[in-house]
């Protein structure tokens, strides 16, 4: 159909009914398995959701990429709603640091009146703490490598630099699961726990969702989805994981060094 403006007016999809549904079975699935210890309803609401996350973004691929839908006007709205997405990230966050310096710089009497509580064995920060700050750092590092490179049309250094960028935040991942399987307290115990596995935690999922995006990134790329001046999808994932890397500063130096 023949159009005479630069706005993206999107088809017709069942994507976003079906997304809602399967969201609704996932969070049913994760009750039901928090309370019956039942995981057949979670796996069912996680899969059509992988699969409905695929198919929506196959498609938004495909007009952004081959139907010439992502004009410079609708680029420009999806930066804003990037940046406003982020935003809203933040100030997720700063919740958590709230509830964190709250308890921390003046502890309830039910706690001891000390921070960390008595009993809690905390997490030495010059360990695996320091080693996934350096790895962020590194993953920080080769993003904006891979997107230089793509800016001069180099497409092996920018499949080398989103590659390593993913092999760093699956890395980071591995280090933080083995660092919950060896912690001495767990969320139940007292603010602190609560505090550390809610803010850590939540970054970590971040984490996840980071590397899952560049791993999108990477195979659009490795699929020569983008160009020197047409890669909005690579740009905003190099600014998701720039956000996640700035949150894990902020956590690494208040709730492991200066909490601890």
């Amino acid at each position: 159909m023949h159009k005479n403006h630069p706005f993206h007016l999107v088809d017709i999809s069942p994507w976003p009914i079906l997304g809602s549904f399967s969201a609704l079975i996932l969070m049913t699935g994760i009750i039901k398995w928090l309370h019956l210890f039942s995981t057949n309803l979670l796996f069912i609401g996680f899969t059509s959701m992988l699969l409905i996350m695929y198919q929506w973004w196959r498609d938004t691929s495909r007009e952004g990429a081959f139907q010439g839908l992502h004009t410079m006007n609708v680029t420009l709205g999806l930066r804003w709603g990037m940046i406003l997405f982020i935003t809203s990230e933040v100030f997720f966050f700063i919740s958590f640091f709230w509830g964190f310096f709250h308890n921390s710089l003046s502890p309830a009497i039910e706690i001891g009146l000390i921070w960390p509580p008595k009993g809690i064995q905390v997490f030495n920060p010059i360990q695996i703490p320091l080693l996934n700050t350096l790895i962020l750092l590194t993953s920080g590092l080769t993003v904006t490598w891979a997107h230089h490179s793509l800016m001069e049309n180099n497409y092996s250094q920018t499949l080398q630099g989103l590659a390593l960028t993913a092999i760093l935040g699956i890395y980071f991942s591995i280090l933080q699961g083995y660092e919950y399987l060896e912690s001495s307290f767990s969320i139940s115990d007292s603010a602190y726990g609560s505090s550390f596995f809610m803010a850590t935690g939540f970054h970590g999922i971040h984490v996840i969702i980071g590397t899952s995006f560049l791993l999108v990134c990477l195979m659009r790329h490795y699929m020569s989805h983008f160009s020197q001046i047409h890669h909005f999808g690579f740009e905003a994932a190099a600014w998701y994981w720039h956000f996640v890397d700035v949150v894990w500063l902020f956590l690494y130096i208040s709730v492991y060094w200066w909490g601890s």
